[in-house]
């Protein structure tokens, strides 16, 4: 019966309460490299201890907790993959291995350590581990920030073929997008739209580290919040908007306003938040905002008051297969 399957009042408070567990265990089976030496056959503990530097036991006892949550495979002669589990290889195409990485480095603990900071003044409990903030400690801690740049990547390549589903880029002539980091959206848009020519605008030194070498696109450095905006038929800002707080959000949207001529599109691409509670995703990512970069998830209500106070109108909000939403404006 359904009924008897849900879990009890104190099962969920107990379960929510030590999540903390299988998530530092993923991250250490991510940062030891585990899922890249199971290949298509079982692999027994013993072999995977021995080729990651482990204790038998202790990676038995934490792969086994993950097996419980669909991440591997657990049978009598060792342990082999599941679709998930897949995903923590480095080579996987969408690799989350950096992603988990990301979430278990010791500046993201300490940060969500501090989180009571967080809740009690609204300020990001960043600030008590890493004083100027999470971009600043990424570019003074390169391998951290390499780290970084692999796991937004990676998030990214899950979310692209849910956006390019959901709407039709080939109406616009030149795209450009706006923090966009190694351009991996860009590049699919672009071979969705072989009509279309692309503008990647991100910091110097993500833009310096990339290997440009392709028909339609083209590189361009600068910081949104000081230097000028390419001018484009349409812009797209993915998981750029929600790192940061309302007057920062508006300053990132007017420079594109200044940038764009009239009719010009923008498309915001995020964890829109809805009405229902049920999905706890976006609002899991909203936490993370507060604490990590002092910005929000926001509903489509409070991304067209923002786009209407800096220039924009006709918002819409289009849902795609997956958790991201596309907010649409058109530059007036």
């Amino acid at each position: 019966m359904k009924g008897s399957m849900a879990q009890q009042p104190h099962e969920i408070v107990w379960t929510l309460t030590n999540a903390v567990v299988a998530s530092k265990s993923l991250y250490v089976v991510a940062e030891l490299g585990v899922a890249d030496y199971i290949a298509d056959e079982t692999m027994s503990v013993k072999e995977l201890a021995s080729a990651c530097a482990a204790d038998p036991d202790g990676l038995d006892r934490v792969l086994r907790l993950l097996a419980a949550h669909g991440i591997f495979e657990r049978h009598a002669d060792g342990y082999r993959h599941t679709e998930a589990s897949r995903l923590l290889r480095s080579d996987h195409p969408m690799s989350m291995r950096a992603f988990s990485r990301m979430m278990g480095m010791p500046v993201i603990g300490a940060t969500f350590g501090q989180l009571e900071h967080s809740v009690r003044t609204g300020s990001p409990a960043i600030q008590l581990v890493a004083g100027n903030g999470l971009w600043e400690y990424l570019e003074g801690h390169p391998g951290e920030g390499e780290i970084f740049g692999q796991a937004m990547t990676g998030k990214a390549a899950a979310d692209i073929a849910a956006v390019l589903g959901a709407y039709d880029f080939g109406r616009f002539d030149t795209i450009a997008d706006i923090g966009g980091g190694r351009g991996h959206l860009l590049r699919a848009v672009l071979d969705a739209v072989p009509t279309a020519e692309g503008i990647l605008f991100d910091l110097p030194d993500v833009i310096e580290t990339l290997d440009i070498d392709r028909d339609r696109l083209t590189a361009r450095a600068g910081d949104f919040f000081v230097d000028p905006l390419p001018t484009a038929d349409a812009y797209i800002l993915m998981e750029v908007i929600h790192d940061w707080p309302d007057a920062e959000a508006a300053a990132i949207l007017s420079a594109i306003r200044r940038a764009a001529s009239p009719g010009a599109r923008v498309l915001i691409i995020e964890n829109v938040l809805g009405d229902a509670q049920s999905d706890p995703r976006g609002h899991t990512l909203d936490v993370i905002m507060l604490a990590v970069t002092g910005g929000r998830e926001r509903t489509g209500n409070q991304l067209e008051m923002l786009l209407e106070d800096t220039g924009f109108a006709d918002t819409a909000v289009i849902d795609t297969a997956g958790p991201m939403r596309i907010v649409e404006a058109v530059a007036e």
